[in-house]
């Protein structure tokens, strides 16, 4: 069988079952009609894929497996917290007890051991939620050892700390399969990237979000690297795409208001405008390449910054003079507009796709 991920393999099963509930339909309106070898043959084929793909990822087959894993996540998610601010308040009731070769000891080999208890949880056990808690765990650790290193050799906080997080952070990400993990390492590694754009501009580090222009050159780098494949992990293409367009459109949405922070040296007003151009042109073609490419979470992000930027241009011009009914009246206008046209997308989309299944 071909190796790949377990959203995959969940959509697998999920199609499957969508299969038998579409078969017992077309069987009861007298569209089709197996035979009883036909329907034995498909259900052992399906019941084996079915046990095949259990055994290797640890599939929900049922409503009720997927409820109760549900469940799990949100323990798993609880747990890590919750084990986290323990580690954290045990460090500081006892740290100043031991002494500075003990602490520098501990402080190198908790980040190594929960990387090792990661890998092996993963590994054995397949639902992957105790290797999610032991990774998010050992980050947290991770973060905190690296600030107790900085307070015990009165290190000068730099933007290269962040750094060091997130690779840790992907590390960790990739090792466990956890799309939880590698949204902190992306924001981690925005953060850094984003300082030193800040520094290499003249500021200091610390001040990098003043100006969010620092932001731009990470949004087109991890778009970037959504492009790449990623067989093998669950979900990170649609991550990597969502925080590149986040770190992008904030960003925009901010120039757009305040043009005054902005690099370019020109008049607020034009800033502004310009920004503002940007933000509808980008939003629109966001939404115009999610349908393009079939990628959903594109799409959502791109309709909800076109309906931001669109509202706020309704607020600058018309929010302070308006009667307050009118105002809203238009936004409930403009709202079933943007209905109308994504429904008119919609049908031709419906459209087309019969024209080339007939």
């Amino acid at each position: 069988m071909q190796h790949i991920s377990k959203e995959d393999a969940q959509k697998r099963v999920d199609q499957i079952a969508h299969f038998k509930a579409e078969l017992e339909q077309l069987e009861q309106n007298d569209v089709l009609t197996l035979t009883e070898l036909q329907k034995r043959r498909i259900g052992n084929f399906h019941q084996t894929l079915i046990n095949s793909l259990a055994i290797a990822y640890d599939i929900d087959s049922t409503v009720e497996e997927k409820q109760l894993s549900l469940g799990m996540k949100i323990a798993s998610f609880l747990g890590a917290l919750a084990l986290a601010a323990s580690i954290f308040f045990l460090f500081y009731q006892f740290w100043g007890k031991f002494s500075t070769l003990s602490q520098v000891t501990i402080l190198i080999m908790a980040p190594m051991i929960g990387l090792a208890a990661t890998v092996y949880a993963y590994y054995r056990e397949k639902t992957g939620y105790f290797a999610k808690l032991i990774g998010l765990v050992t980050l947290a650790s991770f973060v905190l050892n690296i600030s107790m290193f900085g307070q015990i050799f009165n290190l000068t906080p730099t933007a290269n700390a962040s750094l060091v997080w997130a690779l840790f952070a992907f590390l960790l990400a990739y090792a466990s399969d956890t799309r939880l993990l590698l949204a902190f390492g992306i924001i981690l590694f925005g953060g850094f990237l984003s300082a030193k754009v800040g520094t290499w501009s003249g500021i200091y580090w610390i001040h990098f979000g003043e100006r969010p222009e620092n932001f731009l050159p990470v949004a087109f780098l991890l778009f970037f690297i959504s492009l790449l494949k990623h067989h093998s992990f669950s979900g990170f293409q649609p991550i990597y795409r969502v925080f590149g367009m986040l770190f992008f459109f904030i960003p925009v949405l901010i120039l757009s208001n305040w043009g005054y922070i902005s690099y370019i040296d020109a008049d607020h007003a034009t800033i502004e405008a310009f920004y503002q151009i940007i933000g509808f042109a980008f939003s629109a073609g966001a939404i115009w390449l999610g349908i393009k490419t079939h990628w959903s979470e594109v799409v959502n992000t791109g309709n909800v910054f076109f309906v931001i930027f669109l509202y706020t241009k309704f607020y600058d011009w018309w929010w302070e003079w308006m009667p307050k009914y009118l105002f809203f009246l238009i936004i409930a206008l403009s709202s079933i507009l943007i209905l109308l046209v994504f429904k008119r997308l919609r049908t031709a989309a419906v459209a087309s796709s019969q024209k080339v299944s007939l």
